[in-house]
């Protein structure tokens, strides 16, 4: 399972937790060099590349497919695709009804949840419209309109600018032309980075937040064989759900969206993902992941296992708490599988020294043009120069933090949000911009439930693993923990807080910078106490990180432009993308995996497992089985490129038509977060005729199979 918003592992302020690292490479694991230095010695090959629909690979498709891709084709793609909280989805009926991954609705299913009634452990679905529920804080957007904006964010830098200089001009260029964009258009509007600067374009989307969800398969269903096989093939899950969105109190037109074809995907055939993937980093510089490889991925060794531990001993007091805790912990475990699979990406020798010849390729283009040298030659000095800087102060970047989540999180982010909305909008910090504060303040006044056992207790790991960071000196600690031990300042933070209830949060926002000043709520005060020590914190890392990174991306970015064209596609950035390859199976494990697999072989290993979890069927499965066509195919493998955020993105076909939902990588694939290999880096998919059997035969919605056809 991919997670549906993959974070990049950040050694700035707050590092992710990463896997376990291993001394040795499995050799299921180890890449062939030479397919890695035939993948490398050109920006693109195969079907690699996640492509921004400005910039579609239509002669690729020609010559490799002979597909003709067309605007009209395209554009259809574009309105029929939507993100949806931190993966994707599409438009699968006109009226507004949206199709994901059932992991992807995971979040939203637990919140609509109750310690009687666990809609992930049983499933959900709506007899009709009435009975659709509404999603306490999910949003869906859609991309309208987008345009290149590299002149004017270019023309806006002070000549000759590097470092915070840039970076602070750069910043402020970019928050106007959203903000004007939004005042000017009413639509959420965005300045997205690509090529690490090379470019930089605005985007425009219509957002909505009146969600419901329609359907989604019990657990047993969509995660059959649990963590496992997550990041496996072949695969035998359900892993989709429907929602539908709303405006206006009715279910929204959608006049672009993507029909059901039931037959769906055959072995060869060309399919295409459209999709919003999170982040990859394949053209970061070897100084660059350097830095992750032996820093960051370490780092987060501990941090990562230290909380799955501890959430599991909270999941043992009892089934409701494993039930408030279970969508955390699946989670926590696919990012720590995913972040393995990176990790060991970094150590296989023939990657890393793939990546190094693909800078000294690049070094050496630059250099051999004296125009270019002069101009860009210095940007992997700039970047090393960064890099050191943030090594001289990481475990204070580290361990300096706020929990990623929870209250004590809300509670910063309000504090911020009244204080940075009522500075010039230039001058804000980054996600309290004009453009952004709607999207703020709607994630601010979640009426999503709190459970204040959980917050107590993730707040007591977060306060434990800050003090074993930081010296008994560091201020930072010493206001945290206020002379307590993190058991007592938990306890006493969150035993004292207001912030659980939405209309306290309501209050201190109407009630601005004077009510925050003015409250006594803990963590309003330990947020207030903390805040200038982060912010100093954020100021030193965009002097000495950020700013000299900035600039010497853009350098890079138009040092690439110039070497190879535009014929690469920009890493990810959770924006809308177009992926292309064929349905096909792989080598693996000294034989071949099957390009489609089917319900017999579900049935089949569940059966090889002696029906134990987490390879137990629904009882929805056992109780329906001889009534099913059990050689329906039910998951199919592609040479699409996806990562994480790709997860509930169609696999459409040449006619546009839904073939198949993404739902997951093979193991095989995690690397390419750093390099692409067509021989065995696959996206794993529901089949459409799984989906049709799912909804006709087992669950009973034959009126959204009807829907999803245009019947």
């Amino acid at each position: 399972m991919i997670s549906p918003l993959r974070a990049v592992p950040a050694p700035a302020v707050e590092p992710q937790p990463t896997p376990t690292p291993e001394t040795e490479v499995p050799a299921s694991r180890i890449f062939s060099a030479a397919a890695i230095a035939l993948a490398l010695a050109v920006p693109a090959l195969a079907d690699e590349g996640m492509w921004t629909f400005d910039n579609p690979p239509t002669a690729s498709l020609q010559e490799q497919y002979g597909f003709t891709l067309t605007p009209a084709w395209l554009e259809k793609l574009q309105l029929s695709c939507v993100r949806i909280g931190g993966g994707s989805g599409s438009f699968v009926s006109p009226d507004g009804l949206v199709l994901t991954n059932a992991h992807v609705a995971q979040g939203q299913q637990q919140k609509l949840s109750t310690a009687d009634h666990d809609y992930v452990a049983t499933g959900f679905v709506a007899s009709g419209r009435a009975q659709e529920m509404p999603c306490p804080d999910l949003e869906v957007v859609i991309l309208a309109s987008y345009e290149n904006v590299t002149a004017q964010v270019q023309a806006a830098l002070p000549a000759d600018a590097s470092g915070p200089e840039a970076l602070a001009a750069r910043q402020a260029i970019c928050a106007d032309i959203a903000g004007q964009s939004q005042s000017a258009t009413g639509l959420q509007s965005d300045v997205v980075t690509l090529y690490h600067g090379g470019e930089y374009w605005l985007y425009r989307y219509r957002s909505f937040t009146d969600v419901r969800l329609v359907f989604a398969p019990e657990a047993t269903a969509a995660y059959f064989g649990g963590d496992d096989d997550n990041f496996t093939y072949p695969r035998h899950d359900l892993d989709l759900a429907l929602f539908r969105v709303y405006e206006n109190g009715r279910p929204l037109r959608s006049p672009d969206w993507l029909p059901l074809n039931t037959a769906g995907a055959r072995d060869g055939d060309l399919v295409f993902v459209p999709g919003h993937p999170g982040t990859t980093e394949r053209l970061l510089t070897v100084a660059q992941l350097t830095t992750r490889r032996d820093h960051t991925y370490p780092r987060g060794e501990r941090y990562m296992d230290e909380t799955i531990t501890a959430l599991n001993c909270y999941a043992a007091r009892g089934p409701e708490q494993a039930r408030q805790v279970g969508g955390l912990l699946m989670g926590l475990n696919n990012g720590r599988k995913s972040s393995l699979g990176e990790y060991r990406g970094l150590l296989d020798p023939s990657v890393w020294s793939a990546k190094q010849r693909e800078e000294e390729d690049f070094r050496a283009r630059v250099s051999a043009d004296p125009d270019l040298q002069s101009r860009y030659g210095g940007a992997w000095a700039m970047i090393e120069q960064a890099e050191q800087a943030r090594l001289s102060r990481m475990t204070e970047l580290s361990g300096r933090t706020m929990p990623r989540f929870g209250l004590a999180r809300t509670a910063l982010s309000l504090v911020r949000f009244v204080d940075e909305s009522r500075k010039p909008d230039g001058e804000r910090l980054e996600g309290y911009h004009d453009a952004q504060l709607r999207r703020q303040r709607f994630r601010l006044l979640s009426p999503a439930p709190v459970y204040l056992d959980l917050e107590q207790f993730i707040l007591e790991l977060s306060l434990a693993r800050m003090a074993g960071d930081l010296g008994d000196d560091d201020a930072f600690r010493k206001l945290a923990l206020n002379g307590r031990t993190p058991t007592e300042r938990a306890a006493e933070l969150i035993g004292g807080t207001a912030m659980a209830d939405p209309a306290a949060r309501q209050a201190l926002l109407d009630g601005g910078p004077e009510a925050v000043a003015a409250s006594t709520d803990p963590l309003i005060v330990m947020a207030r106490a903390l805040d200038p020590l982060l912010r100093e914190q954020e100021k030193w890392l965009e002097d000495n990180v950020e700013g000299l990174a900035a600039t010497a991306g853009e350098m890079l970015g138009a040092a690439r432009f110039a070497v190879y064209g535009k014929n690469a596609a920009p890493d990810a950035t959770f924006t809308l993308r177009l992926s292309y390859g064929q349905v096909l199976g792989y080598p693996c494990n000294g034989t071949r995996a099957p390009a489609i697999t089917t319900f017999h072989g579900l049935l089949d290993r569940a059966l090889s497992f002696g029906m134990a979890p987490p390879y137990d069927p629904s009882p929805r499965f056992l109780q329906k089985q001889k009534g099913l066509d059990l050689a329906t195919p039910l998951n199919f493998v592609s040479t699409c490129d996806i990562t994480g955020g790709s997860s509930g993105s169609p696999v459409v076909d040449r006619e546009g038509r839904l073939v198949g939902l993404v739902f997951d990588g093979n193991i095989e694939s995690l690397a390419g977060n750093f390099v692409f290999d067509g021989t065995a880096n696959r996206c794993v998919s529901v089949h459409a005729a799984a989906i049709a059997l799912a909804l006709r035969d087992l669950y009973d919605a034959g009126h959204l199979l009807r829907e999803m056809q245009g019947r």
